[in-house]
């Protein structure tokens, strides 16, 4: 933050002017870096809920939240980017008559904000957050509103991500893995997650008719997670067919070869040696 002049007004208005060239440069450097643009957007709270699923919410009170913790809105507001700097001069108004209020050390009133996982989404007090990043404030008062979901918000970065945290829901959703077991399967593709369900079910499907009982969703995911996926993860370590991707990649990719070559979906040391050799003439 520049040195303050001693004159409110003339100080709010050098804040805003170096706020608006602060996000000016950032949206430049983050297109040489060839980063996605959704990076830098404030993240929408309703997209980021229906994907992750909602579960329920409770009050929290008020609470000093971390500024940096703020990366999104329930406005579709595009007057902000992601760390809250404005986008445009169509707040400057507005977001300099609450800077001189800062600056002349009159209290602001708390904003208001729903919580999700540890990142935070405005529901009223936009300009506040926006002024206090500028005036280089780490936290501010907040009315908080903790929404509870199926998945954690952990690894949202932008937009993009929203797709693979909807599409982890719903395979978890027909997949209705125990929390330990959902952390091993790690897939770089949204589509993966569709094919890895399929496949379970198709598993689930086959265990019916060997038993010739009905089994429902928890059941098969708990029995397909400890009687397929971890021993087979396993002989595909030992027969080294993992390297360079994840175990539930690997586990995708040789239980589909394997059915192509061999038309069976049972596992041993001759499917092994066939899958081996496939990889070397590749």
């Amino acid at each position: 933050m520049a040195r303050p002049t001693g004159f409110p007004l003339a100080d709010a208005e050098n804040d805003f002017t170096r706020a608006r060239r602060h996000q000016v440069m950032s949206r430049l450097a983050n297109r040489l870096r060839r980063e996605p643009d959704d990076v830098n957007l404030v993240l929408p709270f309703d997209e980021v809920v229906a994907a992750l699923g909602r579960e329920g919410e409770r009050d929290l009170g008020l609470q000093i939240v971390p500024l940096a913790s703020i990366v999104g809105s329930v406005d579709k507001t595009r007057d902000f980017d992601r760390r809250f700097r404005p986008t445009s001069g169509r707040v400057r108004e507005r977001w300099q008559r609450i800077a001189v209020a800062q600056r002349r050390g009159q209290a602001m009133p708390p904003i208001d904000v729903y919580r999700v996982g540890n990142l935070h989404f405005v529901r009223d007090g936009h300009h506040r957050v926006s002024v206090a990043h500028a005036l280089g404030a780490r936290t501010i008062d907040a009315y908080v509103t903790e929404i509870r979901t199926r998945l954690p918000a952990k690894g949202l970065r932008g937009r993009g991500d929203l797709i693979m945290k909807d599409a982890e829901r719903v395979f978890l959703e027909r997949v209705p893995l125990p929390p330990r077991a959902r952390g091993r399967l790690r897939l770089s593709s949204s589509w993966g997650f569709a094919e890895l369900g399929e496949t379970v079910e198709a598993w689930g499907f086959r265990l019916m008719q060997a038993e010739g009982r009905f089994i429902d969703r928890a059941e098969t995911a708990r029995r397909w997670y400890s009687e397929e996926y971890c021993p087979v993860v396993r002989m595909l370590r030992q027969a080294d067919l993992i390297a360079g991707q994840t175990e539930a990649e690997a586990y995708m990719k040789v239980a589909a070869e394997r059915y192509r070559l061999m038309r069976t979906h049972e596992w041993n040391d001759a499917v092994l040696a066939r899958l081996r050799q496939e990889r070397r003439l590749a």
